[in-house]
């Protein structure tokens, strides 16, 4: 049985939330391989772009808690926990989340899409930054990579990714990944 983007963003929430809890308070102003950030700065990220998209999209609006200046564990936690009360949420399988850059999709298919699958990337980017495992699960990878090689132009026109790195075509599925989206590994 499929995994439901509810299943999804558990799985991929617990371990970003392992990184973003294994952080050493000192480590948090640590450089992030995105251009510019720190480590703070890989989960401010998260936690101010997506409810923004939520609320112009479909009128949903999370839970907020403390900036992540003040507090970068539970700033995390409380938009976690509010992304995945959506998702558990039975009356969400009705709602739509409508953008002119994707139109109209079912709201579940358009957190899963793009905000599980960029939590998933970070994860990468916040334990690089703070010295912890930077395993990703290959499966998701792959995944990932597949749906993202046919759109490289239109991810690359939106500014949301990085150049491409040049690797070796027999790099692992992660480093490929990475590559893809702009990251040195």
């Amino acid at each position: 049985m499929a995994r439901t983007a509810a299943d999804e963003h558990r799985a991929v929430a617990r371990v970003f939330t392992d990184r973003v809890r294994g952080t050493d308070p000192e480590a948090w102003d640590n450089p992030a391989p995105c251009e510019g950030w720190a480590a703070r700065d890989v989960v401010r990220h998260l936690v101010e772009w997506f409810p923004a998209f939520l609320k112009a999209g479909a009128g949903v609006e999370l839970p907020t808690g403390p900036s992540v200046d003040e507090d970068p564990v539970a700033a995390w936690a409380t938009h976690r926990d509010g992304v995945q009360a959506l998702l558990d949420d039975p009356a969400t399988a009705d709602e739509r989340l409508s953008n002119p850059h994707i139109g109209e999709i079912p709201l579940d298919q358009a957190v899963d899409r793009f905000y599980t699958a960029d939590v998933f990337m970070h994860t990468w980017d916040l334990a690089r930054a703070t010295g912890q495992e930077e395993h990703l699960d290959p499966a998701k990878c792959a995944q990932l990579l597949d749906g993202m090689l046919p759109l490289d132009e239109v991810l690359r026109a939106s500014g949301q990714y990085g150049p491409r790195v040049e690797v070796p075509e027999s790099a692992d599925v992660q480093t490929r990944l990475l590559a893809f989206i702009g990251r040195r590994p």
